[in-house]
């Protein structure tokens, strides 16, 4: 772990075609809470066990293609929303937080948002409530 300008910095494990990590981020406070980026990446088991020992603000996961592609998804080491699925499913139960989809391919977002709502909400999450997706729009700013 790193500290910049107050904020701790720590890589965390991917699994990628080429090397990749994604970042978790806390502000200057030593209590506040990670903001955890899987950058463009697949998450691996040690990812996710360690995303579950932190206090999680906000995650942000890529899901580029659809689940029409996902054969190359799974090529090129990326997500497709079958694959989120099972990418979420390793979020501890007791933790929620928003998760932000990003570096969606611009023809397929729409698609992709809407697959990824109809696993939502037809396939149930180890929890009682579906969880908290969101795609964020030019300009968001995420402050921590």
């Amino acid at each position: 772990m790193r500290h910049v300008q107050g904020r701790a910095i720590e890589a965390l494990p991917a699994e990628h075609s080429v090397p990749a990590v994604g970042f978790a981020v806390r502000g200057p406070q030593a209590d506040a809470p990670w903001w955890v980026f899987s950058g463009d990446t697949v998450g691996s088991p040690a990812f996710w066990q360690r995303v579950n020992q932190l206090h999680v603000h906000s995650l942000v996961i890529e899901t580029a293609f659809s689940n029409g592609e996902r054969a190359l998804a799974q090529l090129a080491r990326h997500l497709s929303p079958a694959a989120l699925a099972d990418q979420l499913d390793q979020i501890d139960p007791a933790r929620r937080y928003p998760i932000y989809i990003t570096h969606t391919k611009p023809a397929e977002t729409e698609t992709i948002m809407r697959e990824i709502a109809q696993f939502d909400q037809v396939r149930p999450p180890r929890r009682e409530a579906a969880h908290d997706i969101r795609w964020p729009s030019a300009g968001h700013v995420f402050e921590l």
